[in-house]
């Protein structure tokens, strides 16, 4: 008897957390016909749940990053002033990330592996993050902020500065030297000093001097 969209939806959800459960208990990557054997179903039981093996790993994909799309999405729908939601945007993320990486170090690691080997899985979320992040930065501009910048711009720049609170891996190379306060003081200074304007013109120092 063919499953309801419901039973569907519900299988699903149970199976791929199934899956991160073996590679928490087994230390590493499953391969799809082990959890097929460990979720006690039938191959066409499976087929029926999961159209193919990338629908399967897609789906995994997603539950890991879901907590991180719905903070996402509350700090979109916020009415807070533009620094502190685009601080809010990259905090929320880095605190949900740390978190896991506290409690199971060693899962955590291994999942980052996974993500950087299967980029393409993630790409989406990434793309959507990015989506967001020019929103918020439309916001800024319309009270003044990022002046001279075309949001693009604006977006690889801001990326570039806090890239270290956004990849999961840098919290396997430093650990609780990466805080909120310190995410806090980098935005502040962001929304200080960000803009089209040359600055102290950095970008023309062509020469080196002992300073005296």
């Amino acid at each position: 008897m063919p499953l309801s969209k419901q039973a569907i939806d519900s299988a699903r959800a149970r199976i791929v957390q199934l899956a991160l459960d073996l590679v928490d208990q087994r230390g590493g990557v499953i391969e799809m016909q082990t959890v097929i054997a460990e979720s006690g179903l039938s191959r066409a039981r499976f087929d029926e749940i999961f159209e193919n093996e990338d629908d399967f790993y897609d789906a995994a994909a997603a539950h890991w990053l879901k907590p991180h799309n719905d903070v996402m999405e509350e700090v979109m729908a916020s009415d807070l002033p533009p620094n502190r939601k685009i601080y809010e945007f990259f905090r929320r993320r880095f605190v949900i990330s740390r978190d896991r990486y506290r409690e199971n170090p060693v899962y955590f690691a291994i999942l980052c592996r996974m993500g950087t080997d299967n980029f393409e899985r993630i790409r989406s979320n990434i793309d959507l993050a990015d989506h967001y992040l020019c929103e918020l930065i439309a916001e800024a501009q319309a009270d003044g902020f990022f002046t001279g910048l075309e949001i693009d711009e604006a977006l690889s720049l801001i990326n570039q500065m806090v890239s270290i609170y956004t990849l999961p891996d840098a919290l396997v190379m430093m650990g609780d030297k990466l805080t909120e306060e310190k995410l806090a003081r980098i935005v502040d200074t962001i929304f200080a000093g960000l803009s089209g304007e040359t600055g102290s013109g950095a970008g023309g120092v062509n020469t080196l001097r002992i300073a005296t």
